[in-house]
């Protein structure tokens, strides 16, 4: 088996049989002799600001001396990035040789394993060979029933925040969200929770007093002196001042208090981590798709967001990084997403939206989403093909020297990028 033929075994199941549960993952992990029991986790779950927050903690633990293992998802450019080693993503041969391995067990199982508790086993074994002090383990969809949820006793388990997306598998409430994710806390081990939802908190909260779980709020009236620029970002945050990231979009200090109270808590926990650890790890963080500049002149901004709250957020950050007027918009979305509260969101910022149907099955149609669009106030046009929809755009953007902001989709990134570069 070679690196191609082990991601298309993997993704032979497709995305839509997701089962939750937690038979299959411990049915598989059991035959691999259960190397997820050897390693020592982060377990971090959450609506939004989950893989922005494993990108700075990952920076800031191999700053301060830790062989790290970084489990992410989706990936955004290609598939390898959803394990890495190190801050370096998989390596074909080794992503050929466990596929390998695992195919053989999970072949055999009479119930097979879904597409992510494959790739969930092959990451738990890749970490065990490879000895990563510390794995920073994203939890998938969920979190209760999420296969990354059989690791037994995290370090701390991080529910960045909560907020309404997947409710046909999650619940449709607020609550019952929180009750789901709320499910990685571990008997007796601390839990983080990081957004300001107070009825998420309180679910929060009453599961860990059940597992008698220390449990900890991130204070985000610590938070103070935000400056934003798209050179990069600077804030304060309690008695640490001055600190810097090149992650743009308001929300990134949000997801750096979050990782400045995790590391306290670890450090409670024995972890050897100083200042210049957090400054330099901090500094060098890096995680594409999220409010990315891609060119200065006109600004050309990429942005992941695909559900209220993160486009809400990222609406935040358009207005203010372009405080001067509107935006154009290049954007597709999920036919399973709400929409038109995307669209509504959007035309508080948008002058002229070109919009694509991203490469996956539960998109919807360009010309659907203009046609919704132009219903919120925007002038829409749609496009048979990223490529004529970015080229357009970028000229538009030119031409009028106004910015270009593309989001409403992660599935388009790794295209769109491509297309960039080949312009």
């Amino acid at each position: 088996m070679n690196a191609k033929e082990a991601i298309e075994y993997i993704h032979s199941i497709s995305w839509s049989f997701c089962k939750p549960g937690l038979e299959r993952i411990r049915a598989l992990c059991e035959g691999l002799g259960n190397p997820q029991d050897s390693l020592r986790f982060i377990h971090v779950a959450g609506t939004n600001g989950k893989g922005s927050f494993c990108s700075m903690l990952d920076s800031v633990l191999r700053s301060a001396g830790y062989k790290t293992g970084l489990f992410t998802s989706p990936y955004i450019r290609f598939f390898n990035e959803r394990i890495c080693f190190d801050g370096s993503p998989i390596s074909d041969d080794d992503l050929a040789e466990i596929t390998e391995y695992v195919s053989h067990i999970a072949d055999a199982m009479e119930e097979k394993p879904t597409e992510f508790e494959l790739i969930t086993a092959i990451g738990f074994e890749y970490f065990k060979r490879k000895g990563a002090d510390v794995v920073i383990l994203e939890a998938g969809m969920g979190g209760r029933l999420d296969s990354t949820n059989i690791i037994r006793s995290p370090i701390l388990s991080v529910i960045t925040g909560i907020a309404l997306d997947h409710t046909a598998f999650l619940g449709d409430t607020v609550e019952k969200i929180a009750y789901e994710k709320a499910g990685i806390i571990k008997d007796g081990r601390p839990v983080l929770f990081g957004g300001d939802d107070d009825s998420a908190y309180a679910v929060i909260e009453a599961v860990a007093k059940e597992k008698g779980s220390p449990i900890y709020r991130t204070d985000r009236s610590a938070l103070k002196n935000v400056r934003a620029t798209l050179e990069g970002t600077e804030f304060d945050f309690g008695e640490r001042k001055g600190l810097k990231i090149k992650l743009l979009g308001l929300y990134q200090p949000l997801n750096a208090a979050n990782l400045l109270t995790a590391v306290d808590i670890m450090k409670e926990n024995g972890f050897k981590i100083n200042d210049e650890n957090i400054k330099e790890g901090l500094s060098r963080a890096v995680w594409h798709a999220r409010f990315e500049l891609l060119s200065k002149e006109p600004p050309i901004i990429y942005d992941g967001a695909h559900n209220p709250e993160g486009i809400s957020a990222a609406v935040r950050s358009i207005k203010e990084y372009f405080k001067d007027g509107k935006v154009f918009v290049l954007s597709g979305v999920m036919k399973d997403k709400d929409y038109r509260f995307i669209a509504g969101e959007l035309a508080t910022v948008a002058s002229h939206a070109f919009t694509v149907t991203p490469d996956n099955p539960r998109s919807l149609s360009a010309a659907e989403y203009a046609e919704v669009l132009r219903e919120a106030g925007v002038d829409a046009l749609p496009f048979d093909s990223l490529k004529d929809a970015l080229t357009e755009a970028i000229r538009e953007a030119k031409a009028t020297n106004t910015p270009l902001v593309c989001l409403g989709s992660l599935y388009m990134y790794a295209e769109l990028i491509g297309i960039f570069n080949s312009l």
